[in-house]
């Protein structure tokens, strides 16, 4: 059982896998004891009066609402610096403005050394998680660019497109090397987590000349387009349409490193498919499972990992 304890009547609510709680009040305090699986780090927040509050007594922080929290069976995760609610990260210098077909986006840049990572949802990981300063600290003087693509605005439309992936490879690579940015694909790493992780990989089976290494975390492998609510369900065929592509495939140029939570079981069957047909597909596939659900405080740690391991054969 796991304490948590605010300053008023509030709804303790967790990330994924546990259930939202109703603090009860406890002297001047209001609280809720939690039972919390074995292996665990989870984001949470108190919800109270109309607003989301991190945790006053924790002092690690995603961003200016969130608190993590991880199970004492657990090592702390090397590399991501402890972040306080009231910091402010720094934000990478360069900025660049892509006016394409997709709309109008601002993309940020950290330069680094010639191999190139570019980060879907990259708003979370310049603004919440500490994304340079952990690459810095894991990779010294081998630290890869970083691409920081903003969070779009209707992530199941563009992650379940191929129009996603032509434009960067037409509009915003030409558009990096006019800033200084020059991509060598045979050095470039495509990173997502979710729908993200559907699309980068997927990214390689459209554009095997353009995304030849993935990280892919808790990709959603799930998603079919014949299925109910826009191809969202988790009770389809395994592996969703991405298994079905994948039959037949001839993917020896393909390097990808795939990651899932423990803690997000009905995720597990479309990921192992998607897995399976992969590597019997010809692909270079580095499988883990993270102790977390589908939380970026498990797919922060997997980032490094997984982006460490496709560039270390360079």
């Amino acid at each position: 059982m796991t304490l948590f304890q605010f300053d008023r009547p509030a709804t303790l609510r967790f990330e994924s896998t546990v259930d939202e709680v109703e603090l009860r009040q406890d002297g001047d305090l209001w609280s809720a004891e939690v039972s919390l699986p074995e292996r665990f780090r989870v984001t949470y927040h108190f919800f109270a009066d109309g607003e989301e509050f991190a945790d006053p007594s924790n002092p690690s922080a995603a961003g200016p609402n969130r608190s993590l929290f991880s199970t004492p069976d657990l090592e702390a995760q090397p590399h991501w610096p402890v972040v306080g609610p009231d910091e402010v990260l720094d934000v990478p210098s360069l900025r660049i403005r892509w006016n394409g077909s997709l709309g109008r986006k601002t993309v940020r840049v950290h330069k680094g050394g010639p191999a190139v990572v570019l980060l879907l949802d990259g708003d979370d990981w310049m603004y919440v998680h500490p994304a340079v300063a952990a690459f810095e600290s894991a990779m010294g003087s081998a630290m890869p660019t970083l691409v920081f693509l903003p969070t779009p605005r209707d992530r199941d439309a563009e992650y379940s497109s191929s129009a996603l992936w032509q434009a960067i490879r037409d509009e915003l690579l030409p558009l990096l090397s006019e800033n200084g940015v020059p991509v060598d694909v045979s050095r470039f790493v495509v990173a997502g987590q979710s729908l993200g992780g559907l699309s980068a990989f997927n990214a390689a089976l459209d554009f095997p000349d353009l995304v030849s290494r993935v990280a892919c975390q808790s990709g959603s492998f799930w998603y079919a387009q014949d299925l109910p609510g826009n191809g969202i369900s988790l009770d389809g065929p395994a592996g969703g349409d991405t298994a079905e592509r994948l039959r037949d495939r001839d993917l020896s140029g393909l390097r990808v490193a795939f990651d899932v939570g423990e803690h997000e079981p009905r995720m597990h069957r479309h990921c192992e498919a998607v897995e399976e047909l992969s590597a019997k597909a010809g692909a270079v596939v580095q499988v883990n499972r993270s102790p977390a659900g589908h939380d970026r405080v498990g797919w922060r740690h997997a980032l490094l990992r997984d982006v460490v391991w496709l560039l270390d054969d360079l």
